[in-house]
């Protein structure tokens, strides 16, 4: 059951900024990505089409660049599902008891809201590897974020580990050129969580 503060805090943990894309792109496509963050889904092919469509003006290499992020998002989203399963598998073993009584994932809600914190996790990171923003959080609502993970009492260590789980799961997916550009996405988020650290 959440408390009165952790129903005040979760709309305010909004960790997803577009505030530096806004002298990259127009105003139309923001505002569609601020939409998707919004309804809480990863970007749909018809918001890629958009942003692709404004890299016309981009340099011949930056342009290049920015398709085959767009590619990355493209696969990180299609396959959100199977990844965040790999990253629970890797951190169920990294933390043996984690989801059993007594554990700090116990009762099995706990654990659901872990996972889909984790889905939520790398649906932020698409969002920075589309815009190519790797500084893609807020400030504030990173703040508010961990508020909230100490209101609940998350694993703040585990949720960590989650992320770099996350990182490994995605990056192995990728083209052999990719994983170097797209690992920074996820340590700007990794580093954003370590911080909550005691």
């Amino acid at each position: 059951m959440l408390t009165e503060r952790a129903k005040q805090l979760i709309p305010k943990a909004r960790i997803v900024s577009f505030a530096n894309w806004e002298s990259t792109y127009p105003p139309a496509t923001v505002a569609m990505f601020q939409a998707a963050d919004d309804e809480g889904r990863y970007p749909s092919d018809t918001d890629l089409d958009q942003l692709v469509a404004t890299f016309g003006t981009f340099p011949e290499a930056e342009k290049s660049a920015a398709l085959a992020r767009v590619g990355v998002v493209r696969l990180l989203r299609d396959q959100a599902n199977t990844i965040v399963t790999e990253s629970r598998e890797t951190l169920l073993a990294q933390y043996p008891g984690i989801t059993d009584p007594g554990g700090d994932l116990y009762p099995p809600e706990r654990a659901k809201a872990c996972w889909r914190d984790f889905w939520h996790f790398l649906r932020s990171i698409t969002y920075g590897i589309a815009g190519g923003q790797t500084e893609y959080t807020s400030a504030e609502g990173l703040h508010y974020m961990e508020l909230l993970y100490q209101e609940l009492n998350v694993p703040l260590q585990a949720m960590v580990s989650g992320l770099e789980g996350l990182k490994t799961a995605s990056l192995k997916r990728l083209p052999v050129t990719d994983p170097q550009t797209i690992a920074p996405y996820f340590d700007h988020l990794i580093h954003q969580m370590r911080r909550f650290l005691p």
